[in-house]
């Protein structure tokens, strides 16, 4: 097409004032001008609108034509001194691209041509030479370079091969695919359905056909927790496609095409170049999150229950060793107090599991405050350095650091660092990795630090103990992990030390990570959002008003008093006229008073009630289970009556 263009211009320019001037051997006559712009057009078609199955076919036929164009060219602009000569050279080395189809029909031309010169006696030796130069010479090259080498079917074996192979692999990856037990969705970069494996269609519930070609919003329903449609700030497809990074997440349920709902761990994963489609691996966890809820609720209720005999234990034992309580001698001591300890480790044990399982269920509170965290970290690694004097380990606190740790050092000015955290949460991650890296360092350093940008605060604690392997620093903050070597197997631990720390902080929205050398010590690493001066200041302005509105609230409430209400006064009836006098009561009276809870009706330096001479109305009253009752359980048709006055029982009077 270009070359016809070339030739198409060649003859416009025929047509411009003073052309003629440029000389006969470039001007394009009317029939290579047609030829020209048949090849053109046959190309342009063939470009547009050729089926790729007739793809060679219709190169042939424009590789014919342009052929016949420059043919023409060359007869009308001086035969073999025409400067169109090269336009045929660069033909005929292409010509073994199609074969003996290309290479045949040139060959019989340039042949025919020679004989039928050399016959009329009009070719000499140099037009001879010419000829077979430009035109034989070029066909034989092009056949060397093009149909011998395809002859020993090399490239075409090759091609063959790596074709079978191919079909081979992706005969074996569909195997694989339909073998997998989670569902499996191919997405391009649209989210359009390429390819669903059967694992798919039984989950979400629809047909491969179905699916294909759809949308996967159609297909693959995912909502959150509350049931709502996911939005594209935390959708794992869009995000996926628009980071080209790998998405996890477990927090997500799925809705059949039935329209039940199944819990679903979900991994997205990029292939080819960014945003050109996603691999979605999908499993229905559904079983696995009720094992997990019951493990849990088992956890969560044997620990809490063990707590309680855990502390009775190790209270009893810390009397036992209190020289003030208990004298033992030092043989019983040393007995107690290793029983001691294990109790104290066993009441952290259960601890740490009800901390685990709060978050293994997300059920931590998380009450943000404003924090400065360097005065804030400074206060904790103050009450563990005894712990590391004990040790005879030196802790260093950058940002503030002590006298003794001043000498021969610079004083250093140190940004203030504001945080909107948990503070409880902050202090157990804090404390926790300070008291690891007292714990596994021999001796040493501790060596704790506070850096960030404007965006975020790394607290970082270094150590120079024994360090951790490279193939252990991935299982670290795993649940009950611990390194098992001879160095540690000496130290303690729970295994949930680190857990936890990890799922604090991502409850406060920052990680934590650690950089470790086996024997040259570990640094941790905690990063937590950073807040500036002036919102800090704002947030703890506004608890401090909270704080005083509750304390109001609670000022306004009504005071119930503690103490015994006053005695009510008892209100005479009408005087009748007394019956024969009864036998008083006193065995009850010669015991002190005992006011009564709701409504007492003598203060308790009344001891007793004395007997009124004329009737008294005493209204019904319920008797106390605690008031001695002896005479009325001994004689119940007497006192069957029986009123509590004053917190005592007393016999009943005849009443008009």
């Amino acid at each position: 097409m270009l070359v016809a263009l070339i030739v198409l211009a060649l003859y416009g320019w025929s047509f411009v004032s003073d052309a003629r001037s440029i000389g006969s051997a470039l001007l394009v006559s009317n029939l290579a001008a047609v030829a020209a712009g048949v090849s053109f057009a046959f190309g342009l078609a063939a470009y547009l609108w050729a089926p790729k199955k007739l793809l060679f076919q219709s190169a042939l036929v424009g590789f014919y034509l342009l052929a016949t164009t420059s043919a023409i060219l060359i007869l009308n602009t001086g035969g073999t001194s025409s400067p169109f000569i090269a336009l045929w050279m660069i033909l005929s080395i292409f010509a073994g691209v199609f074969g003996a189809l290309g290479l045949l029909p040139l060959f019989i031309a340039i042949t025919s041509y020679l004989v039928f010169e050399f016959t009329g006696g009009t070719l000499g030796r140099e037009a001879i030479l010419a000829i077979v130069l430009g035109g034989e010479i070029p066909l034989i090259a092009s056949y060397v370079i093009w149909h011998i080498k395809s002859e020993t079917g090399d490239d075409n074996q090759a091609y063959r091969e790596l074709a079978s192979e191919l079909s081979q692999v992706a005969g074996k990856a569909e195997v694989v695919i339909n073998a997998i037990a989670d569902g499996v969705i191919a997405l391009d970069s649209q989210g359009i359905i390429q390819l669903i494996n059967p694992a798919a269609q039984r989950l979400i519930g629809w047909g491969k056909q179905d699916a294909l070609t759809l949308n996967y919003k159609s297909v693959l329903k995912l909502v959150d927790k509350e049931g709502n449609e996911l939005q594209p700030s935390i959708d794992p497809v869009v995000l996926a496609l628009s980071n080209n990074q790998q998405v996890k997440s477990d927090e997500f349920t799925l809705v059949t095409n039935a329209g039940k709902k199944l819990l679903i761990s979900i991994v997205v994963s990029p292939v080819g170049q960014p945003g050109s489609g996603v691999i979605v691996v999908f499993g229905d966890i559904t079983k696995e999150k009720a094992e997990e809820r019951e493990q849990a609720e088992f956890i969560s209720t044997a620990s809490h229950e063990m707590r309680t005999p855990v502390a009775s234990i190790e209270g009893y034992l810390g009397l036992a060793l209190n020289p003030a309580t208990a004298q033992i001698d030092d043989k019983a001591r040393d007995f107690i107090t290793k029983a001691h300890e294990s109790a104290q480790h066993l009441g952290h044990l259960f601890q740490d599991l009800l901390d685990v399982t709060k978050a293994d269920d997300r059920r931590l509170s998380n009450n943000p405050k404003a924090v400065d965290v360097s005065a804030f970290t400074h206060d904790i690694v103050q009450g563990l350095t005894p712990k590391a004097h004990e040790k005879g380990l030196r802790i260093l606190y950058k940002p503030q650091p002590d006298d003794e740790d001043e000498e021969g050092g610079e004083r250093r000015i140190n940004p203030a660092y504001f945080a909107n955290v948990d503070n409880d949460h902050l202090r157990e991650i804090i404390a926790n990795l300070v008291e690891n890296a007292i714990k596994y360092t021999p001796e040493g350093d501790v060596v704790v630090d506070i850096t960030g940008d404007n965006d975020k605060i790394v607290i970082s604690v270094a150590d120079s103990g024994i360090g951790i392997p490279k193939e252990d620093q991935v299982h670290l903050f795993q649940k009950f992990y611990r390194v098992d070597n001879s160095a540690t197997r000496e130290i303690g631990g729970t295994g949930l030390g680190l857990y936890l720390c990890r799922k604090l902080a991502e409850a406060m929205g920052g990680r934590i990570w650690l950089e470790s050398e086996f024997k040259k010590g570990s640094t941790f690493y905690l990063e937590i959002p950073r807040i500036t001066h002036e919102e800090a200041t704002r947030l703890i302005e506004e608890a401090s008003i909270r704080e005083e509105q509750e304390a109001a609230k609670q000022a306004a409430q009504p005071v119930f008093p503690s103490e015994p209400l006053p005695p009510q006064p008892i209100q005479p009836a009408t005087p009748t006229p007394s019956p024969a006098p009864q036998p008083t009561y006193q065995a009850p009276l010669q015991q002190p008073a005992t006011p009564l809870a709701a409504q007492p009706i003598a203060t308790p330096q009344q001891p007793s009630v004395p007997q009124p001479t004329a009737p008294i109305y005493r209204p019904p009253q319920p008797v106390r289970p605690n008031t001695p009752l002896t005479s009325i359980e001994q004689n119940p048709a007497q006192y069957q009556q029986a009123r509590p006055v004053g917190g005592v029982a007393v016999p009943p009077r005849d009443q008009k």
